[in-house]
């Protein structure tokens, strides 16, 4: 008898071992803790969208800009053919036009205000300024006259002028100013028979500010 529980025993040890290498001792006696695995971080590529080219009218003064008796007088985008050979071969994109005027009623009082914004290809716009500068100071004027005033920094470069014609009963007095930034050169007038130098700084300014 103890022969055959030897036997028995020897049985039952093989009879484990083979539920061992099989896998079945799982099942029985259940899943062995698996090691915890750590998520590989997934790297997503970003394109960056470019941004949008500049427009010349997004930087045009608004009629909220003025002060409320003002009306629009004319917007428009500039042709090719309005813009100076020379300007072109400075790298002249795209430009925008906008007047507006005021008139006082049961009188003759005018005043107009006009606003060009000019985009050009190159970051280097001493040229333009220059070229700007010179042609307002020596341009001839009969009769009349033209002189550099003092006026507020606006932009890199700036420069402004006062103009008065006696004989001109609709612009006896005109304000200029023009200024660079960055990429865009900016011309302001003011004209007419109610001009205002301190509405001219103030919209030069605002101007100014519109360019990104």
């Amino acid at each position: 008898m103890v022969y055959g529980m030897e036997r028995s025993q020897a049985a039952l040890v093989l009879v484990i071992l083979f539920l061992c290498s099989t896998g079945c001792m799982s099942t029985i006696f259940g899943e062995p803790p698996q090691p915890t695995r750590t998520p590989v971080p997934t790297t997503v590529v970003v394109t960056e969208t470019p941004p949008l080219p500049e427009q010349s009218s997004d930087m045009a003064l608004q009629l909220s800009d003025l002060p409320s008796d003002y009306v629009l007088k004319d917007r428009s985008v500039m042709a090719l053919e309005d813009v100076p050979s020379l300007a072109i071969q400075l790298g002249w994109l795209q430009g925008y036009a906008v007047s507006f005027s005021r008139r006082i009623v049961n009188t003759d009082d005018v005043t107009y205000i006009r606003q060009t914004v000019n985009i050009y290809a190159s970051d280097d716009m001493n040229g333009v300024f220059l070229l700007a500068r010179d042609d307002l100071r020596n341009q001839q004027l009969t009769p009349g006259s033209r002189h550099e005033i003092p006026f507020p920094a606006v932009g890199e470069r700036s420069i402004a002028f006062r103009e008065t014609n006696p004989l001109d009963n609709d612009r006896p007095v005109t304000y200029t100013v023009v200024f660079i930034r960055k990429n865009v050169f900016e011309k302001i007038t003011m004209s007419g028979t109610n001009t205002d130098y301190e509405l001219v700084k103030r919209l030069a300014q605002r101007a100014d500010s519109l360019i990104r």
